[in-house]
Parts: structure tokens; C-alpha cells; sequence
């Protein structure tokens, strides 16, 4: 929103002392973000003057347009300049740089030697003067709205301040010369005239009958103007003042008419529409489109109506998408004599909707999707109405009116809560005289506040605490810091998660992700069957090749090695975390709650009802060589040890505690995976995957793969916390034979049973199956230590003793002593 100071100046009383960038840092103060101060004309000199054309002499032996102007430009004899534009013909009012002025771009003007004549000056654009940048072609002016010889800088008031203030939605009151005024008066403790006071009392006489006016639907819109002005002079034009006011806004004069509109827009902020009451059947009505249908609005685009669109339509047809833009068929022409003037306080949502659905912003749905005050429909219609009959010949006819105005309710404010919520007191005499700068109404006896009709955001005591901290500055309030730092911070199960996944990819596996979507044909080929088959069909896939929510991260992880595979890559190890799903409950409707309040404890139940269950898991598949062969040995390719190990220090990284035992579960080998359990329950499997799966994806031969699920892992502490022994340590070895059935496991869980408290660890160091009748050799090394003392070797081997003993009959062990 562009706001010049000058126009500013017609409603605050500023002192010739404030200086622009004083003004600038008030409206920052108060919470305006000022992107650009413009100091127009501030790298322009004179002389700059006014010039008629009297003759055009066309250059025809170059390549381009040439023209050899002659120009009265106030003096005794003809001045000739060299000209490339062509919008101007002789007659024509026109802005001539005599030699000696200086043009934004320290351009200086000068009397030269070209295409063969004599140029004595320069004919000007707004661009070359730095009023804008339409550069289409040469500034022109109707008869009689210059004077020749006048000087132009002061004619086309070049020199002036433009404060280019970047609006928050919630402040659509400032996209105005009213509203930008009244922020300057309030945050310069300056006086404010509101340029609506002078129209209140405002009358026209009734001449005729007018256009008739009806809202349909009182939602859409609360009051409705409808102005019918005749016997208007379709040739008369815009004045200079009012032209250059526009353009100083960043717009461009169009016509007397839609300047007039634009021009009441910019000054008060509530929009306005101009119709050709020649093309009106009937009267007009606001209402919804009703059909999808095509329309053509003014900017010569093609639109399909949406049947919820809101429209201003007549008897016969839509005329213009309400609050956005107009349509071309009633717009105003050059045959225009008869003119309906609407202004309409539509409901904000609705010019939303319009806008965004056919993405078409403009200058009126920017204003009226922010809301306006609601009653300025009459006034700002009445100062149209004003501004043309003072500058056409137009006549007022009749003035229309449904609806009426609706306004924000009073509100109840504690001034102890304002100095309670703001952390510093504040009297509340000065809350009263910061509210009324803001333009509310303040009764100090009970404290209720009626907030302006421009302010519909004001409407609990949180919003006026806001106003008064923000028009008192924030500078004024206190920073105080809390008691103790209030931060968001990781829960367990994510710190979890963070952890499993940075040892993983400090081991060296690429984390990969993969969608969640599988099909039937896979969930087959795994071997998957009874509730680890079972899912769910998505209702909008996002290919029907993949229709099914997966049930398992090692068959996606498998396609991703194949397909780095086909492309060349050979070992590898990857893995994902990402969840699963299963349908092991029947699933409610999906429930869209009610979004403008919290719902209740019943329908999140509800809610969550209808979203599957999904567990947590980490998977990761080791394809090919772990070591590759050089001088320092062989190559060694992954093995189902290395699966089984990723997945106990997955578990050891959680703190857990666990034990291991055979499994058969797809789609890992039948004989060749570990199941590792907590607390009783299958948390893990890992080891080598089936060869009928490594044969149909293309894997290296027993490539393995490890599964975790995460969600199902009991709570732990995240550290957990070792002791460092003082004492020296004493180390036996001990050596059992046992069946081959027998499993280290459980020989270990024994010798730990009998070895007593002062057992600090325990290590299967050798494994002898070559002894034959179905015996291996199982060696452990024990360690021992007391915290307090030297262990003496008979306590020693006491304990080693009663370790063995302690196997022997949990196992059937034998001692091996040779």
C-alpha cells in the first residue's frame, strides 16, 4: 500500500519539522512495516515545462520510428526535439525537458546533433520522470488541464514523500489514505481529521427513479448502495490532481468515471463499482450464480462460474463477480451517459472464495476479504457521487438502499487485566486515551468499549490489550525472562528412534526411504500369511500398482536393492524406519470433526478409532561383500551373524535385555533365523533371507536381513549407567562339553546363575563341534572382581566351581579337561 505524504497531510496536521523518516519509524512503532520511503522528484531539476504539439514532421529513412517535433512550449519562438514515440499527435498537452534539467538517472538534457537535426530538448514518459513505469509512451493531458509554459514539476506535483507500508491481513482498515492517516495522527500524538466527517451530512437531491437494489441472501452481504447518476459527458476527464494522486498510488488513470472509483477506493478504503445503467434489465441483485456458466469479466478473460460463486447480477444475467472484479458486459464505455454506482459491504469470506477460486485478486477483493466498515458503503458512495458531479455535468438521480449496516458488539474490558496480561501498569486513564486514538468509543465509569466500525478484529479484551501495547510501543514494555527455561524438547520414544537410526548410519548403512504401498503379489512372494498378510486397500492409490498399505519394511527395502543393483551397484547395506500396518481391527468411518472448536474427548477417540494402527519398526538388509579381498586377507561377504548383530545392538542400544532362539518366519531362511526376545515377547528377527526370495528379486546369494520393530520395546532408561572397577580383576576360563541341541544361551544363563554377584561379565570365546555323538565344546571366559577388596584364588575358585556345577545340572554339561 503506497501513501503519499501530501494526500496524508489533508487529514493529520503534521509539522513542516517531522521528517519523513520520524513518520516512517512511527508507523513501525505501531506495527506497520515500512519496506520503502520514495522521495519522488528528489533526482529531478527543471526546467520542466508544459508544451503543446504544433507540428510532427516524420523521419522515414530509418529503421525506426523518427519524429522532428515542433512544440510551443511558452515561448516567443518554435522548439524543435527529436521524438521516438508515436501516441501523440499535433494538439497535443505534453511534458518538454528544456536543456539544463536533470532526469532521474542523473540524465541531462542538452541541445544535440541527431539523425540529422537539431534536438533542443526531450519530450517525456512518467518512467523518464520517475512517476512510475509506464513507459507505453509520452505523458499527454486534455485541453484546458495545463497551462503552456508553466513549469511541470510543480504542475504535476512531482516533489513528494511516498511511504510504501507492507498491511497484515488483519489490518485491511489501513489499505486507505484514511487508515494510514489515522495510524500517523495516533502514533505522533498528532490531530487526526477523518475525511468521513464532511460526509456525513451529505444529501442529493432525487431527480428520478433509480435502479433498484436487493440482496438475496443476507449472508453474503449486510447493506447494499445502489446510486443512479444521469446526463453524464462521457468526454470529460479525470482532473490533473486527482490523475496524479492515482498514479502516485501505484495505479493508472483509466477514465473520469473509474478514476472517480478507484480514487474514493484509495482515500476512504471501501470499493466501488460502476455499472452502464443502459445495460442494466431491470434492477440488481446480489446472489449466488446458481449454474456453472461462463462469464467474461472486464479483464477480457473467459470465466467458468462456479454455482457457489457470488455474483451482482440484473434481471436477465450475472454483471460482475461481487467484490472482485466487474464484467465486461456493463462496463463503462465511451457511450456511457447513464451510470449505477454500487457499494456493498460483502461478507469477507465470501469475496475470499471468489478470488481464490478463480484466482483473480484485485484491489477490491483485497480490501473486502479483510472486511471494511460497514458503513462506508454510504458514505464512500456519497463522496462518488460528490467528486463526479463536480467535475461532469453528471446528475444525481435516486439513491437505493437494502440491508443495513451490522457492527461489532460493546465489550466489557477490566483495565487491571490489560496491566496483568501486558506485565506493566498502566493507569487506566491512559488505556481510555489509547483506545480512543484507535477510534473506539471508552465509557470510564463501567469500562465498556465500542470498537470502531472500521475494526471488526476487536472483539475481546486479548484484542484492545493488543491495541494498547502496540499504540503505547513495545518498547515500553519490560522484558522480564521466565523463572526457568520453557523449551520444547524430544520425547523418549523420538531421542529413541534419533539414536537406533545415527549408530545405524555410523555403522556405515544408507538410510533409504521408501513409500508405504504395496500390492498382493509381494505380501504373497514374502511368505506372508494369516494377520501378517492382513491391511488395507487404499481407497485413492496413488497408482493401482501398488493398492495396499505394506506390512512389512524388509520387501521394500529388497526392491530398492534390486534396483541398485540393475544399476551396477554390487555391496551394499541400507536401511528404513517407517511404520507398518496391519488390520488386526475393524476401522470406523473416517470422522471430519467441526474446525472452528475444539472437539470433545469423545469424537478424538473416535477419530483415532478411524486411523489404523500403525507399529514402528527398523529394518536393514545387507546385500554382498562386508570386506572386500587386498593384501591383508580374503573378502568376507555379510553372514547372518552380522544381521543377528545389528539387531542386538539395536536392543543394547535401548538398554534391553534379551535372549536369542531359532525361528521360522518369513521371509528370512527357515533354518537360518534368530528371534530375539523381551520381557517374553518377539521383538526382533534377523538372519538370511529365504533363497526362493533371493532367487526372484536378483539378490547376491544369502544376502540377510534384520527387522526390529521399535514400538513394541518396552521403556528404558536412555543411559544406563556402569560401574568402574578399582580392584583387579580375575580371569577363568572354562570349558564344557554338550549336546549340539544345547545352546550357548543357555549354558551362559547358567554358569551366570551359579558364579554368584561378583561375576562382572561372561564370553563364549570358542565353539568345537568336531567332537562327535552330537557334542560340541562351548569355551567361556568369567570374569570376577569385588568392588572392595583382591579376591584370593581359593574365593575364586569357589565361584568358577559353583558356576560349573550350576551348568552341570541346568544343561547336562561335562567339564572338559583336555
Amino acid at each position: 500500500m503506497r501513501a503519499p505524504l501530501s494526500w496524508i497531510k489533508e487529514f493529520v496536521e503534521i509539522p513542516s519539522s517531522v521528517t519523513a523518516e520520524q513518520i516512517s519509524d512511527g508507523l513501525i512503532r505501531v506495527g506497520f512495516e515500512v519496506e520503502e520511503i520514495i522521495k519522488q522528484g528528489a533526482d529531478l531539476t527543471g526546467p520542466l515545462v508544459f508544451a503543446r504539439v504544433l507540428s510532427i514532421e516524420e523521419l522515414t529513412e530509418f529503421k525506426k520510428p523518427v519524429r522532428y517535433v515542433g512544440l510551443d512550449c511558452g515561448e516567443k519562438e518554435t522548439r524543435y526535439v527529436i521524438c521516438g514515440a508515436t501516441n501523440f499527435v499535433v494538439g497535443d498537452l505534453i511534458v518538454a525537458a528544456l536543456p539544463g534539467a536533470v532526469l532521474p538517472g542523473d540524465f541531462a538534457i542538452g541541445a544535440r546533433e541527431t539523425y540529422g537535426k537539431t534536438s533542443n530538448g526531450m519530450i517525456c514518459s512518467a518512467r523518464e520522470l520517475g512517476l512510475g513505469e509506464d513507459h507505453s509512451g509520452i505523458m499527454t493531458f486534455a485541453q484546458g488541464t495545463v497551462k503552456i509554459g508553466e513549469d511541470a514539476i510543480a504542475g504535476l506535483m512531482i516533489n513528494d514523500v511516498i511511504f510504501d507500508v507492507a498491511v497484515n491481513p488483519d489490518r485491511g482498515y489501513a489499505l486507505s489514505i484514511r487508515g494510514i492517516a489515522r495510524e500517523v495522527a495516533g502514533s505522533l500524538g498528532l490531530k487526526f481529521t477523518d475525511p468521513v466527517d464532511a460526509l456525513r451530512t451529505l444529501t442529493f437531491a432525487e431527480t428520478g427513479k433509480g435502479v433498484s437494489a436487493k440482496i438475496a441472501d443476507k449472508s453474503t452481504a449486510s447493506v447494499f448502495y445502489l446510486r443512479t447518476l444521469s446526463n453524464f459527458d462521457p468526454s470529460a476527464t479525470t482532473p490533473l490532481w486527482m490523475r496524479r494522486r492515482i498514479e502516485k498510488m501505484g495505479m493508472r488513470s483509466i477514465s473520469l468515471v473509474v478514476d472517480v472509483t478507484n480514487y474514493v477506493m484509495l482515500e476512504l478504503g471501501q470499493p466501488l463499482h460502476a455499472f452502464d445503467k443502459s445495460k442494466i434489465k431491470g434492477g440488481l441483485t446480489i446472489k449466488r450464480a446458481g449454474k456453472a456458466q461462463p462469464f467474461t469479466t472486464l479483464d477480457g478473460q473467459v470465466r467458468q462460474l462456479d454455482p457457489d460463486d457470488l455474483m451482482v447480477c440484473d434481471d436477465a444475467q450475472p454483471l460482475a463477480l461481487a467484490g472482485t472484479m466487474g464484467g465486461a458486459s456493463s462496463e463503462i464505455s465511451e457511450t456511457t451517459t447513464e451510470i449505477a454506482l454500487e457499494a456493498v459491504r460483502f461478507d469477507p469470506i465470501c469475496v475470499a472464495k471468489n478470488s481464490r477460486r478463480h484466482k483473480l485478486s484485485s484491489e477490491a477483493s483485497r480490501r473486502l476479504e479483510r472486511s471494511v466498515d460497514p458503513s462506508l458503503a454510504q458514505y464512500a458512495s456519497a463522496r462518488f457521487v460528490q467528486l463526479l458531479t463536480e467535475n461532469s455535468s453528471a446528475q444525481h438521480v435516486a439513491t437505493v438502499v437494502d440491508g443495513e449496516p451490522r457492527f461489532s458488539p460493546v465489550v466489557k474490558l477490566d483495565p487491571a487485566y490489560v496491566s496483568r496480561i501486558l506485565g506493566v501498569e498502566v493507569p487506566p486513564a491512559k488505556i481510555a486515551e489509547v483506545l480512543r486514538t484507535i477510534g473506539c468509543d471508552v465509557n470510564e465509569k463501567n469500562f465498556e468499549v465500542d470498537p470502531p466500525a472500521w475494526r471488526s478484529d476487536l472483539l475481546t479484551p486479548a484484542d484492545f490489550t493488543e491495541e494498547v501495547a502496540r499504540m503505547i510501543g513495545y518498547d515500553k514494555i519490560p522484558s522480564v525472562l521466565p523463572p526457568r527455561p520453557l523449551h520444547a524438547s524430544l520425547t523418549p520414544t523420538q531421542k529413541r528412534r534419533r539414536a537406533v537410526a545415527a549408530m545405524l548410519a555410523g555403522r556405515g548403512l544408507a538410510e533409504v526411504q521408501t513409500f508405504p504401498f504395496t500390492n498382493q503379489e509381494t505380501i504373497d512372494s514374502m511368505g506372508f500369511v494369516g494377520e501378517r498378510a492382513a491391511t488395507y486397500r487404499i481407497a485413492n492409490p496413488m497408482s493401482e500398482e501398488f493398492p495396499l498399505m505394506r506390512v512389512h519394511l524388509v520387501p521394500g527395502l529388497i526392491e530398492v536393492a534390486q534396483r541398485n543393483i540393475s544399476r551396477g551397484a554390487k555391496d551394499f547395506a541400507i536401511f528404513e524406519m517407517g511404520s507398518i500396518f496391519r488390520s488386526s481391527q475393524k476401522l470406523v468411518p473416517f470422522i471430519s470433526p467441526d474446525l472452528s472448536k475444539r472437539p470433545g474427548q469423545k469424537m478424538i477417540d473416535e477419530i483415532f478409532a478411524s486411523v489404523p494402527p500403525q507399529a514402528y519398526h527398523v529394518a536393514g538388509l545387507l546385500v554382498g561383500k562386508v570386506e572386500n579381498e587386498d593384501w591383508q586377507g580374503k573378502a568376507r561377504a555379510y553372514t547372518w551373524q552380522d544381521a543377528i548383530a545389528y539387531a542386538q545392538d539395536i536392543l543394547q542400544l535401548c538398554n534391553l535385555d534379551w535372549t536369542v532362539k531359532r525361528s521360522d518366519f518369513a521371509p528370512w531362511h527357515p533354518g537360518r533365523c534368530a528371534e530375539l526376545i523381551v520381557d517374553g515377547k518377539a521383538v526382533a528377527h534377523a538372519g538370511e533371507l529365504h533363497p526362493r526370495i533371493v532367487a526372484k528379486y536378483g539378490l547376491p546369494e544369502r544376502s540377510v536381513a534384520f527387522a526390529v520393530g521399535l514400538s513394541v520395546l518396552p521403556d528404558s532408561e536412555l543411559v544406563r549407567p556402569t560401574t568402574v572397577g578399582t580392584m583387579p580383576a580375575a580371569l577363568q576360563d572354562v570349558a564344557l562339553i554338550v549336546g549340539a541341541d544345547v545352546t550357548a544361551a543357555q549354558v551362559e544363563a547358567a554358569l551366570r546363575a551359579g558364579a554368584g554377584d561378583l561375576l562382572e561379565s561372561i564370553t563364549l570365546f570358542d565353539r568345537y563341534d568336531k567332537l562327535g555323538d552330537g557334542k560340541i565344546s562351548l569355551a567361556f571366559s568369567l570374569v570376577f572382581r569385588a568392588p572392595d577388596r583382591t579376591l584370593t584364588g581359593a574365593e575364586v575358585t569357589e565361584m568358577r566351581e559353583a558356576a560349573v556345577a550350576a551348568a552341570v545340572k541346568a544343561t547336562g554339561a561335562v567339564l572338559r579337561t583336555a
